[in-house]
């Protein structure tokens, strides 16, 4: 049985994405899906401070994260196997109706914390589906040359949705308490579903030429040589993996659907994709280097440094302000230029500097300068982040973008949240300046390992 390829039905050529009402629906789509997002987390955590003691509202705030973390990979094969619109679209779907029932159920009644962890793990599950099918849409929206300026336009999404979620999440309790708030974050999450159905899919183009060439990802990842199933696989128009039989040819061949592997299989045969391409392996080990290095000092690490140096909260408030300015920055910047020149190169370099500041952050003289200092960090840690998202688009083949994500959203979201309360013990034995350091050399690592390694070093985003 054959798939037809399509023609991109997306965009006109050359048409920019800012200008693009295709992307510009996906965007208000993931915009209103990320403020609900963060008037969820008001709310929840809201409704857990009134229900119980501070540690257990701590315990259902962090009980979402355990699913997540588990099921991520699994998700990413979700959103390969039945294309990430579908899969987005139900995400959103089940996280709406589950915010909406416990809104009605709380309106009505006091269920307790019982049922505040339960959506809180509802959310962790659909979250480990929705996040690598969010990752894995773009390639489908727009085209190549564009998906750096997306990645942008997304950035500023996200720091849109943090800005606001949380002054409307804040209304909503004051209005009418978490009942509300819930009620507000699922029909701003319900707002994303019908703009995702008006969205339209294309046909994703091969990254074949761009890091390693199919031929070079079926000699590494192949079981038994002439597998069919470990071939490289494309989609067709309806988001189903199609094989590409030769893969020299490139994306001008017509692909042949492949008969269905486990997903156990298809999860195998991600890993050792990711683990055979020369640009996308050492790119998310510099991302987890980068992040791992990052969240510590920039979550717990910041507020215990502003107690120790006096700033109180306000001057905390305006390092974290600074910061966040720095990052839309960066944002802004890619969704204006669309791509930047020698791309592996800027973002490593970025990545760098970037660890020289947090290790500088912490011996700072005075709120001020650790303003112009958090400026800084903001801007290179959104420019290098921007760019290794963008090359993760550019680079991956299509059919396994889901996995791709998921596998680099395992480590931001899953192993380097697991550093924060390393970094508040460790600050607590040795003192900020030094654990500082010690995490300025982690994160700075990332930007070695993009350096040393010449296909990241000199990989470029399309034009």
């Amino acid at each position: 049985m054959t798939t037809t390829v399509v023609p991109p039905v997306a965009q006109a050529p050359g048409r920019p994405a800012h200008r693009d009402g295709n992307v510009l629906r996906w965007l208000g789509a993931y915009t209103a899906s990320m403020i609900g997002d963060n008037v969820f987390y008001i709310a929840l955590s809201w409704a857990a401070v009134q229900s119980g003691t501070p540690s257990q509202a701590g315990l259902v705030m962090a009980v979402s994260a355990v699913p997540r973390a588990l099921l991520m990979l699994g998700g990413g094969v979700v959103a390969d196997r039945f294309g990430p619109r579908r899969v987005v679209i139900g995400s959103d779907a089940v996280r709406c109706a589950a915010v909406l029932t416990v809104a009605a159920l709380l309106f009505v009644a006091s269920p307790g914390l019982w049922l505040l962890a339960l959506l809180a793990v509802v959310f962790g599950i659909v979250d480990a589906v929705f996040m690598p099918a969010v990752g894995a849409l773009p390639a489908r929206v727009t085209g190549r040359d564009q998906l750096a300026r997306v990645q942008g336009m997304r950035g500023l999404a996200v720091r849109f949705a943090n800005v606001a979620g949380a002054p409307l999440g804040g209304l909503g309790v004051a209005l009418g308490g978490s009942a509300t708030a819930f009620a507000l974050a699922g029909l701003l999450i319900a707002v994303s579903v019908p703009l995702l159905i008006s969205v339209r899919m294309r046909e994703p183009v091969s990254a074949v030429g761009d890091g390693a060439s199919t031929a070079d990802v079926v000699a590494d990842a192949a079981d038994t040589p002439g597998d069919p199933e470990d071939v490289p696989a494309r989609v067709d128009e309806s988001g189903t993996p199609a094989r590409v039989p030769d893969g020299r040819d490139g994306p001008a061949a017509a692909p042949e659907r492949p008969a269905p592997g486990t997903a156990w299989r298809d999860l195998r045969d991600g890993l050792r994709y990711i683990r055979g391409h020369r640009v996308l392996a050492p790119l998310i080990v510099a991302i987890a280097l980068g992040d791992l290095g990052f969240v510590g000092p920039l979550n717990v690490g910041l507020a215990l440094l502003a107690d120790q140096r006096g700033w109180g909260a306000s001057g905390m408030g305006l390092v974290v302000a600074a910061f966040g300015a720095g990052a839309g920055a960066a944002a802004l910047l890619l969704a204006w230029r669309g791509t930047l020149p020698r791309a592996g190169s800027a973002g490593a370099a970025a990545l760098l500097c970037g660890s020289v500041a947090i290790g500088a952050l912490a011996y700072v003289p005075g709120v001020g300068a650790a303003v112009g200092v958090a400026l800084a960090i903001g801007l290179l840690a959104g420019l290098s982040g921007a760019l290794c998202g963008a090359l993760l688009q550019t680079q991956s083949e299509p059919a396994y973008l889901g996995r791709v994500t998921a596998v680099a959203g395992i480590v931001s979201l899953g192993l380097a949240p697991l550093s924060m309360p390393l970094t508040a013990a460790a600050i607590g034995w040795w003192g900020t300046g030094p654990v500082f350091v010690a995490s300025a050399v982690v994160c700075g690592l990332g930007g070695v390992v993009a350096l040393g390694v010449r296909d990241l070093r000199r990989a470029e985003l399309p034009r």
